[in-house]
């Protein structure tokens, strides 16, 4: 077995592995830019190796640095991540020519399936049901318009060497497609070094499902079920879960051994996923092979206590699987919901700064990737992240912070357990999705299991702008601030140096308002907790160790509520289930002069584009006097490895330009303004 291995990538799947080789007993070394230097993979590590500055073209991705620091350190063994040089034949061919093992596919492999065009025919040739599409390379936006009407729209563009929703677009008409072939072409050159372009049809109504496969060197290999990975943003999956709710056991069956089959006609030895889009009648279509661990992986650990990082490292040692197909069980359910420093209230776009605050909850000590999760208990809570308390969300890198897993007996009891994991998330000093996520998993679609890939266009056409909360809902974390206010309060006049009768003082009568529902109670308290009473004479038990200053309240008030508390003047802000509230207790007196108050008006912004996020300016595509129209192509924002354009809101006239190509901005920034 290897003594030492170098993992070429950061971030949550640089400590992933360090966690699987740490537990065979193999040393490892990080590697790190300049933005990466604190890094929590670098911290964990044996060693670390400086290789450049923060742009991933100009460090991570450089194979001949990556190969210097494996000559430095003595690694006998390269484990790639996925993302960067993870899908990159040249970096394998390099590790072989330096007697170096590389932990994934043979080149080969790499070359025959890591390339979608060449996937595609391959798998045509193999009579596999694809997509229709167009395969071979694409020289200019001309061409990409021509082949988009042929084909018929919509039309997805993808980068040839793509993957994590980088360099795809969806393109419904001409205009579209030249737009979406020039931004997919600039993403791919940045992401990956390849800006080769296929186009293929879009499927509107499909479900995106893929296959794990584990290969090894001596003509073995076996599927590890499936995973629902429907619900995506931006051609990114955002959800994933194992099994799928979907497929049926023949249909598993059918599209497992059609993935080994496969992956044995090109050699493959590792593991490595099959992506297919299935329609409503269970007919499914190959899509790519993904010659890489995938970000997902974790709910397929969960489902069947095998330890994919621990599988890799072992066939890249020469060693035969250990399974066969026969010994693999798929036991309960697991999700994963992928947390990003991005900011649903401004439709998702990237959020970059320090964490400030950054507690996750609580994972199951009692499992380990490579055990049968039932053996934990009831509940596994896991939580892959590759950031800690008081680190920076770079511009450089992808988004993501955190890949928050549940696992339960069954899918109800899973998604439960992640609810409560998500409210029980406390993040802050960035913008990010918790708050997505948590409506998610209480939408009827997702608990259904009925999604398509078009979920989150359909059930948020206008954006996410938080959750209404149901009143039987409201009623429940009305009583939870009533009777917290009154803890507060009575603290706060113990604090002030009030002697006399607390509870006199302090009162029983309080009105609560939030979400535009005004509740008037009534707090009764005793050793236990608190009875709280509405005016329509229903009555809530609240219980909880809360007290003044935490910032995390698990509440007992007709079942479990897990709250993440904020103080703000008369009240709180209160997160859960997805919802985002000013909660403000007040005497009834109060209530009534709260009602007189002028309500505050923001400023006016209308006639200016303002930059939703930190970024770089590629290009801006307006003058001054030109007159837009609305949908109009204003000027487009890089961030996080993802290119943005902006557009006209409404028809107007440009009066001035305050940014150029090349400039860096801040959120709101004022990039262009109207008369």
């Amino acid at each position: 077995m290897f003594d030492k291995i170098l993992i070429a990538n950061r971030g949550e799947i640089a400590c992933r592995v360090i966690k699987s080789a740490r537990k065979m007993g193999i040393k490892t070394v990080a590697i790190y830019s300049d933005a990466d230097k604190q890094a929590l993979h670098v911290q964990m590590a044996d060693e670390a190796v400086h290789i450049g500055p923060p742009p991933a073209n100009q460090s991570y991705i450089v194979i001949d640095k990556v190969m210097e620091a494996i000559k430095k350190t003595g690694a006998q063994a390269v484990h790639p991540g996925y993302g960067f040089l993870s899908e990159n034949a040249k970096f394998a061919e390099a590790l072989e020519a330096a007697g170096v093992a590389f932990i994934g596919p043979p080149k080969g492999a790499i070359e025959a399936m890591g390339d979608k065009i060449t996937s595609k025919k391959i798998a045509q040739d193999a009579n596999v049901s694809t997509v229709p599409g167009y395969m071979g390379l694409i020289e200019d936006a001309d061409e990409a318009v021509k082949i988009s009407k042929e084909i018929g729209y919509p039309v997805m563009i993808k980068a040839s060497a793509g993957g994590g929703g980088k360099g795809m677009r969806i393109a419904w008409n001409d205009e579209e497609a030249r737009e979406g072939f020039q931004s997919s072409k600039n993403e791919a050159a940045n992401s990956f070094g390849d800006d080769r372009i296929f186009i293929e049809k879009f499927v509107t109504q499909p479900r995106h499902i893929e296959i794990q496969v584990l290969c090894d060197a001596h003509g073995n290999g076996v599927y590890l079920g499936e995973r629902e990975c429907s619900i995506q943003r931006r051609n990114q999956k955002v959800v994933e879960e194992a099994p799928s709710p979907f497929l049926d056991e023949a249909t598993r069956k059918a599209m497992g051994e059609q993935s080994v089959a496969l992956a044995k006609a090109v050699g493959y030895a590792s593991a490595g996923t099959v992506e297919f889009i299935v329609d409503g009648d269970k007919n499914f279509y190959f899509l790519e092979m993904n010659t890489r661990l995938q970000v997902e992986h974790p709910v397929t650990e969960l489902i069947t206590g095998v330890d994919l990082v621990e599988q890799m490292i072992r066939v890249a040692n020469g060693e035969p699987l250990s399974i066969t197909q026969d010994d693999v069980k798929l036991q309960g359910w697991a999700i994963e919901n992928r947390l990003y420093a991005e900011d649903p209230y401004r439709n998702f776009l990237p959020s970059i700064g320090r964490l400030t605050r950054y507690r996750p909850p609580a994972e199951t000590k009692a499992y380990t990737p490579g055990t049968q999760p039932g053996d934990a208990g009831d509940e596994v809570v896991r939580n892959d992240t590759g950031v800690y308390e008081g680190g920076e969300i770079s511009m450089y890198y992808d988004p993501m912070i955190a890949k928050l897993c549940t696992w339960a007996p069954t899918r109800d009891a899973a998604i439960e357990a992640m609810r409560v994991a998500l409210d029980s998330f406390e993040v802050e000093g960035i913008g990010h999705n918790l708050p997505f996520l948590s409506a998610v998993m209480d939408h009827p679609i997702f608990i259904k299991g009925d999604m398509t890939t078009a979920f989150i266009e359909e059930q948020y056409p206008e954006g996410f702008d938080g959750v209404e909360l149901p009143e039987a809902q409201l009623k429940r974390v009305a009583a939870a601030a009533a009777a917290m206010y009154r803890v507060a309060e009575i603290r706060r006049t113990r604090v002030s140096g009030r002697m006399d009768n607390h509870e006199r003082r302090v009162g029983k009568k309080w009105v609560v308002t939030l979400q535009g529902h005004e509740f008037a109670v009534k707090v009764k308290a005793d050793k236990e907790g608190s009875t709280v009473k509405f005016e329509d004479g229903s009555k809530l038990r609240v219980a909880s160790d809360w007290t003044p200053g935490d910032q995390l309240a698990e509440v007992d008030v007709d079942g479990r509520l897990v709250l993440k508390v904020g103080k703000i003047s008369g009240g709180f802000r209160l997160r859960t289930r997805g919802a985002d509230m000013k909660v403000h207790v007040r005497t009834p007196r109060q209530a009534e002069l709260a009602k007189l108050m002028p309500e505050k008006l923001p400023p006016d912004t209308s006639k200016m584009l303002l930059c939703p996020m930190p970024g770089l300016i590629v290009k801006v595509d307006v003058e001054v006097g030109d007159e837009v129209q609305e949908g109009q192509a204003l000027c487009t924002v890089e961030a996080m490895k993802m290119e943005n354009i902006l557009r006209a809101e409404k028809k107007a006239v440009v009066s001035k330009i305050n940014a150029a190509a090349g400039d860096s901005l801040a959120v709101d920034d004022v990039i262009i303004e109207f008369e």
